[in-house]
């Protein structure tokens, strides 16, 4: 799935109660792609790897460590360590946390093995599903549709952030 719209679907799943919530649910929806991904977006930028458009990049222009980084954020088994850590040390769950893996469920089916598999139980077991690509219109307009309904849904029929003029 695109980064944008894992910061869509954290947001709206784990950032109802408040919008400091939201955001931080957004941007931990974000991080497992922006991780690995945006020093080599920044590289691009500055002329130090081919800057690609038009569909993915060739593999042989990606550095080793955004594959190393990839399978660190990508991953049920660190998030499960970090998620349950956080909840040792808050003495409670941090709901926002839980985009992190809202974010690798939804890349496991919506990865091919083409390009980035899913390497969600990395380090124990380097197993991934060859899915269907968040790319393919089967996948891409119904999450678009989707997310559309939710966000109108939650804005303006539930209220968004306020209700009865409180802050829920």
């Amino acid at each position: 799935m695109d980064v944008f719209s894992h910061g869509l679907w954290g947001g709206i799943a784990f950032g109802r109660r408040r919008k400091r919530d939201f955001w931080a649910a957004a941007l931990l929806g974000m991080l497992p792609d922006l991780v690995p991904f945006g020093p080599f977006f920044l590289m691009a930028l500055l002329g130090i790897v081919p800057l690609h458009f038009g569909g993915p990049p060739s593999l042989d222009n990606i550095p080793q460590f955004v594959f190393s980084l990839y399978s660190v954020t990508h991953s049920l088994v660190v998030f499960a360590l970090v998620f349950g850590s956080v909840w040792v040390w808050r003495k409670r769950a941090y709901l926002p946390l839980a985009a992190w893996g809202l974010h690798i469920l939804v890349d496991i089916p919506t990865h091919s093995t083409e390009f980035f598999p899913t390497p969600f139980l990395w380090p124990l077991s380097s197993a991934h599903v060859n899915g269907v690509p968040w790319s393919h219109p089967f996948i891409f307009f119904p999450d678009v549709i989707l997310l559309i309904v939710l966000y109108v849904w939650f804005f303006k029929i539930k209220g968004g952030w306020k209700a009865n003029g409180k802050q829920i």
